[in-house]
Order: structure tokens, then sequence, then C-alpha cells
């Protein structure tokens, strides 16, 4: 048996695992959407611990493991979610990051998210889509 913080060093320094993963796709929508599959994009799908540097961990794994492991700790860190998305500052600490975590990163935003169009375009198109529900 190895254990999971193991198998995930394993996965980021194995050769033989990375070759296998180049050749899968990058991306996987956590629901269908209706937008077009991005290539060569910058992985807002998996994270590091602020804390303590644990790879791989996605939104879900990333709240249980600092809630399980750093929920004491009093260091003011950078959220990885945040600093992922193009409007992120990867320089903010969060006062209260567990709390940051349980509520304000409670979906996947590349389901709900186009991340090629400008903030005016998302207000456009959130726009349309609501008249035209109506």
């Amino acid at each position: 048996q190895v254990t999971l913080a193991k198998m995930r060093s394993h996965v980021s320094s194995c050769a033989k695992v990375q070759e296998q993963m180049a050749n899968c796709p990058k991306f996987v929508p956590v629901v269908p959407t209706s937008q077009p599959i991005p290539s060569n994009i910058p992985n807002r799908s998996t994270f590091v611990c602020p804390y303590c540097g644990a790879r791989n961990l996605d939104q879900q794994e990333l709240v249980k493991h600092c809630m399980e492991n750093h929920r004491n700790d009093p260091n003011k860190v950078v959220c990885p979610v945040c600093s992922a998305m193009p409007w992120g500052d990867p320089s903010y600490k969060s006062a209260n990051f567990l709390q940051h975590l349980l509520h304000r990163h409670k979906f996947s935003y590349d389901t709900f998210v186009d991340y090629n169009i400008d903030e005016e375009a998302a207000l456009q198109a959130a726009l349309a889509l609501s008249l035209s529900e109506n």
C-alpha cells in the first residue's frame, strides 16, 4: 500500500506517468457545457495547498484537506484557486483562508466562466441569456 501523499509525489515526478498524462485531455468540464474545450490553458482544475504544498487537489479536496490539516493554522496565505484565475491577485493573502474557501469556492469556475471574454462581454452575455429565458 502507498499513501495518497506519496502517490501524488510519485505521479508528479514519474516520467512514465507524465508521458501518459501528456496524451490525456488537459481539461474536462465538471458538467456538460456549451463552451468549446480550450487548449493550452493554465491549470485551473487542481491546486497546491498554500500551507503544506500538497499537490493535485481539486477544489473540494483542497477544502477538505485544509479543514482536516490546517484548521488552526494562523498564517495568512494566498488562495491558489483565486490566483489561478485571470482576475486573481497572486500576492493577496486572505485574512481567513478557510472561511474564504468555504464561501467563495462552492463550485468550479470552469463550468460557468468563459475565460476568453472580458468582463463587459460576460455581463452582456449574461443579460442576453437572462432576457431570452423570460
